[in-house]
């Protein structure tokens, strides 16, 4: 759900659960999700429709029935032309860390697909039992959990990894510290040079730094947190749009809506309408993804 921007999440689990586990926001369709990162291991499932999944500047096209995996700090976009019901898992990093090499590292790639197969029934039977809540529901989502951690650490866990990976797993990390400082003053007059000042950087080198890690400069970057804070409050609350804006470092509601209408092709009021009446088409089995695409870091 961003612009030109490659932006870190903090996945926060549901409470009670070591996990996060929602519908894609983007189920109606005509949706961008640019290019973004985070340390949570994140699992995408196609229910019904299509999705276009851009993973490592490759390009997959995910059909009903199919789910792409995405390490932590691996850089992803997900575009939604058409309409769809995606589940999304979300595991922090830490739940692996029992499993991390000696870089204090753990990474993933698929597996045969019988593997598959049987990882996204499990997603399946924790999406139906979490939306039907039924007495010990959470049991069940935990027991399927587990069968699906262990899957991920004896049949998709990487042991050897190259380099490359491992130079931009740290960068992004020390990136990562950078953000998370963002994600706390975002609504501040934060300059380039005020940050950089921070962390003891030049802002020759924190724009650089910016630019060839996360793909993205930095007034964008900050744009794109107030952005996503702003929407949050657009889908959550009832104020008014001129009071979002403000309320998340926008001078104005014009240039609020300029770069909502870039980035989702319609007016911060049209994507409340569109909100609530896809709130209410999946009411049956509703999954509350409540900031699922903000924590920002």
């Amino acid at each position: 759900m961003n612009d030109i921007v490659y932006q870190h999440e903090v996945i926060v689990p549901d409470r009670g659960l070591p996990f996060k586990l929602f519908l894609f926001e983007g189920g109606g369709g005509k949706y961008i999700r640019e290019k973004h990162w985070h340390r949570s291991i994140e699992i995408f499932a196609v229910r019904q429709g299509q999705l276009d999944f851009f993973l490592n500047e490759k390009k997959y096209v995910l059909a009903a029935g199919e789910f792409v995996l995405v390490n932590s700090n691996e850089v992803h976009a997900i575009h939604a032309p058409l309409p769809n019901e995606t589940i999304v898992l979300q595991i922090p990093l830490g739940v692996f860390a029992d499993y991390y090499t000696e870089e204090q590292f753990i990474w993933f790639s698929h597996s045969g697909k019988e593997d598959d197969r049987q990882v996204f029934s499990l997603l399946e039977t924790m999406f139906v039992a979490y939306g039907e809540k039924q007495t010990g529901y959470e049991l069940k989502m935990l027991s399927c959990f587990y069968q699906l951690e262990y899957l991920l650490v004896t049949r998709y866990r990487k042991l050897e990894v190259g380099e490359e990976i491992l130079k931009n797993n740290k960068q992004l990390k020390r990136l990562g510290r950078i953000t998370g400082y963002l994600k706390e003053h975002y609504t501040e007059d934060l300059s380039l040079e005020k940050l950089a000042g921070i962390f003891g950087y030049s802002p020759a080198y924190l724009s650089r730094m910016f630019q060839k890690y996360a793909k993205i400069n930095y007034k964008e970057y900050l744009s794109s947190v107030r952005l996503e804070h702003a929407v949050r409050d657009l889908e959550e609350t009832d104020l008014a749009i001129g009071e979002i804006a403000l309320n998340h470092g926008f001078p104005n509601s014009k240039a609020f809506s300029n770069l909502f209408r870039k980035r989702y092709g319609m007016l911060p009021n049209q994507y409340r309408k569109m909100v609530t009446s896809e709130k209410e088409r999946f009411s049956s089995y509703y999954l509350p993804h409540k900031g699922s695409r903000l924590f920002l870091m």
